[in-house]
Order: C-alpha cells, then sequence, then structure tokens
C-alpha cells in the first residue's frame, strides 16, 4: 500500500478519535451513543493499521485495546436498541 494512503489513513484515524473525545468532552455526545462508538471503534482500526505498518507496536497495541473496549460496548448498544 502507498505510503501516502497509510498516512492519509493514520490521520484520519487520529481526527475520528479526537473528534469523538472532543464532542464527548463539550456534551455534544454521549459517550455511549453510536456516533461515539464508531468514531472510536474507525479511528482505532485506521491507527491500528497506520502504526503496525509504521512498525510503531506500542501504539499498536494501545489501540488493540482501545478497539477491544469499544466492541463490547458497541454490543451493549445493539441489544439496548432492540
Amino acid at each position: 500500500m502507498n505510503s501516502l494512503w497509510i498516512d492519509g489513513i493514520g490521520w484520519l484515524g487520529s481526527i475520528l478519535v479526537l473528534l469523538a473525545y472532543g464532542l464527548n468532552s463539550y456534551q455534544k455526545i454521549k459517550s455511549d451513543s453510536l456516533p461515539f462508538l464508531l468514531f472510536n471503534l474507525i479511528g482505532g482500526i485506521f491507527l491500528i493499521i497506520y502504526s503496525t505498518y509504521k512498525s510503531a507496536y506500542a501504539n499498536t497495541f494501545i489501540n488493540v485495546v482501545w478497539v477491544i473496549i469499544v466492541i463490547p460496548a458497541l454490543i451493549k448498544f445493539g441489544m439496548r436498541k432492540r
């Protein structure tokens, strides 16, 4: 994959995670809302791709944990909506 694409994925992942945090901090979205969870999931996955490509395994680890935390929250969200 082209390095420019990887850099773009990394930037987008960073923006999504920060957007989720910022919107939640200013009470524009709740931490159990679908946008918050999806921003964190997609952002985390993009950051995993980026940090793995860059061989930054400490960052890969923290983003894997980030995504693992989001998945049960998404499942809980889905069950709550039923």
